[in-house]
Protein backbone atom coordinates (compact mmCIF):
# COMPACT_ATOMS: atom_id res chain seq x y z
CA UNK A 1 0.00 0.00 0.00
CA UNK A 2 1.42 3.44 -0.88
CA UNK A 3 2.50 5.58 2.04
CA UNK A 4 0.74 8.77 3.05
CA UNK A 5 2.18 11.70 4.98
CA UNK A 6 0.91 12.39 8.51
CA UNK A 7 -0.85 15.73 7.78
CA UNK A 8 -2.12 15.28 4.23
CA UNK A 9 -4.51 18.24 4.26
CA UNK A 10 -1.79 20.64 5.34
CA UNK A 11 0.56 19.39 2.63
CA UNK A 12 -2.19 19.67 0.00
CA UNK A 13 -3.13 23.21 1.04
CA UNK A 14 0.39 24.57 1.55
CA UNK A 15 2.67 23.06 -1.07
CA UNK A 16 3.01 25.04 -4.29
CA UNK A 17 2.82 21.84 -6.37
CA UNK A 18 -0.67 21.03 -5.07
CA UNK A 19 -1.83 24.67 -5.07
CA UNK A 20 -1.07 24.95 -8.79
CA UNK A 21 -2.74 21.66 -9.70
CA UNK A 22 -5.82 22.26 -7.54
CA UNK A 23 -6.86 25.11 -9.85
CA UNK A 24 -8.59 24.08 -13.04
CA UNK A 25 -6.03 24.26 -15.82
CA UNK A 26 -5.39 23.03 -19.35
CA UNK A 27 -4.63 19.35 -19.83
CA UNK A 28 -3.72 17.22 -22.83
CA UNK A 29 -3.84 13.54 -23.64
CA UNK A 30 -0.21 12.44 -24.00
CA UNK A 31 -0.49 8.88 -25.27
CA UNK A 32 0.79 7.74 -28.68
CA UNK A 33 2.14 11.14 -29.76
CA UNK A 34 3.93 9.51 -32.70
CA UNK A 35 0.67 8.21 -34.22
CA UNK A 36 -1.78 10.01 -36.55
CA UNK A 37 -4.42 12.15 -34.80
CA UNK A 38 -7.35 9.90 -35.77
CA UNK A 39 -5.57 6.87 -34.30
CA UNK A 40 -4.78 8.80 -31.11
CA UNK A 41 -8.47 9.73 -30.78
CA UNK A 42 -9.52 6.07 -31.06
CA UNK A 43 -6.79 4.88 -28.68
CA UNK A 44 -7.74 7.54 -26.13
CA UNK A 45 -11.41 6.54 -26.14
CA UNK A 46 -10.56 2.84 -25.87
CA UNK A 47 -8.15 3.49 -23.01
CA UNK A 48 -10.83 5.49 -21.15
CA UNK A 49 -13.31 2.65 -21.59
CA UNK A 50 -10.63 0.30 -20.17
CA UNK A 51 -10.24 2.66 -17.20
CA UNK A 52 -6.89 4.32 -17.85
CA UNK A 53 -5.19 7.17 -19.70
CA UNK A 54 -2.16 9.44 -19.70
CA UNK A 55 -2.60 13.18 -19.33
CA UNK A 56 -0.39 16.19 -18.67
CA UNK A 57 -1.04 19.51 -17.01
CA UNK A 58 0.16 21.85 -19.76
CA UNK A 59 1.32 24.76 -17.57
CA UNK A 60 3.47 22.68 -15.23
CA UNK A 61 4.40 19.77 -17.52
CA UNK A 62 3.18 17.34 -14.86
CA UNK A 63 2.39 13.98 -16.49
CA UNK A 64 0.04 11.52 -14.82
CA UNK A 65 -0.93 7.97 -15.64
CA UNK A 66 -4.52 7.79 -14.45
CA UNK A 67 -6.78 4.88 -13.51
CA UNK A 68 -10.51 5.56 -13.50
CA UNK A 69 -11.72 3.22 -10.77
CA UNK A 70 -12.65 3.45 -7.11
CA UNK A 71 -9.43 3.40 -5.09
CA UNK A 72 -10.15 -0.01 -3.54
CA UNK A 73 -10.72 -1.77 -6.89
CA UNK A 74 -7.40 -1.02 -8.59
CA UNK A 75 -6.24 -4.63 -8.38
CA UNK A 76 -8.94 -6.03 -10.69
CA UNK A 77 -7.75 -5.33 -14.23
CA UNK A 78 -10.97 -6.60 -15.89
CA UNK A 79 -13.20 -4.11 -14.07
CA UNK A 80 -15.09 -1.71 -16.36
CA UNK A 81 -15.22 1.87 -15.00
CA UNK A 82 -18.65 3.21 -14.05
CA UNK A 83 -20.07 6.49 -15.31
CA UNK A 84 -18.92 8.07 -12.02
CA UNK A 85 -15.36 7.67 -13.32
CA UNK A 86 -15.69 7.77 -17.12
CA UNK A 87 -18.71 9.64 -18.49
CA UNK A 88 -19.08 9.98 -22.26
CA UNK A 89 -22.74 11.03 -21.93
CA UNK A 90 -22.63 14.13 -19.71
CA UNK A 91 -21.56 16.45 -22.53
CA UNK A 92 -21.51 15.79 -26.28
CA UNK A 93 -18.00 15.58 -27.71
CA UNK A 94 -16.30 15.32 -24.32
CA UNK A 95 -15.49 12.67 -21.75
CA UNK A 96 -15.58 13.56 -18.04
CA UNK A 97 -13.08 11.64 -15.93
CA UNK A 98 -12.33 10.98 -12.26
CA UNK A 99 -9.24 9.21 -10.90
CA UNK A 100 -8.46 8.74 -7.19
CA UNK A 101 -4.79 8.32 -6.26
CA UNK A 102 -2.10 8.94 -3.70
CA UNK A 103 0.22 11.63 -5.06
CA UNK A 104 3.33 12.67 -3.11
CA UNK A 105 1.86 11.09 0.02
CA UNK A 106 -1.54 12.82 -0.26
CA UNK A 107 -4.89 11.24 -1.12
CA UNK A 108 -6.33 13.22 -4.03
CA UNK A 109 -8.89 12.88 -6.81
CA UNK A 110 -7.98 14.03 -10.30
CA UNK A 111 -11.06 15.41 -12.09
CA UNK A 112 -11.33 16.72 -15.59
CA UNK A 113 -12.76 16.52 -19.07
CA UNK A 114 -11.17 16.03 -22.46
CA UNK A 115 -12.51 17.04 -25.85
CA UNK A 116 -12.75 13.88 -27.97
CA UNK A 117 -11.70 15.68 -31.17
CA UNK A 118 -8.87 17.91 -29.93
CA UNK A 119 -7.66 15.58 -27.11
CA UNK A 120 -7.29 18.49 -24.70
CA UNK A 121 -9.44 19.89 -21.94
CA UNK A 122 -9.40 21.05 -18.34
CA UNK A 123 -8.51 19.25 -15.13
CA UNK A 124 -7.55 19.71 -11.49
CA UNK A 125 -6.72 17.87 -8.28
CA UNK A 126 -8.92 17.94 -5.20
CA UNK A 127 -8.14 16.71 -1.72
CA UNK A 128 -9.79 13.35 -0.95
CA UNK A 129 -10.71 13.84 2.70
CA UNK A 130 -12.66 10.58 3.02
CA UNK A 131 -9.82 8.43 1.70
CA UNK A 132 -7.17 10.43 3.59
CA UNK A 133 -8.86 9.55 6.88
CA UNK A 134 -8.86 5.84 5.97
CA UNK A 135 -5.21 5.89 4.82
CA UNK A 136 -3.61 7.51 7.88
CA UNK A 137 -0.41 5.75 8.89
CA UNK A 138 -0.10 4.60 12.48
CA UNK A 139 2.32 6.81 14.38
CA UNK A 140 4.48 3.80 15.22
CA UNK A 141 5.22 2.82 11.60
CA UNK A 142 8.74 1.81 10.76
CA UNK A 143 10.66 2.87 7.67
CA UNK A 144 13.38 0.47 6.55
Amino acid sequence: MPRVVPDQRSKFENEEFFRKLSRECEIKYTGFRDRPHEERQARFQNACRDGRSEVAFVATGTNLSLQFFPANLLGDQRQVPTRDYVDFERETGKVHLKAPMILNGVCVIWRGWIDLQRLDGMGYLEYDDERAQKQQQPSHSLDL
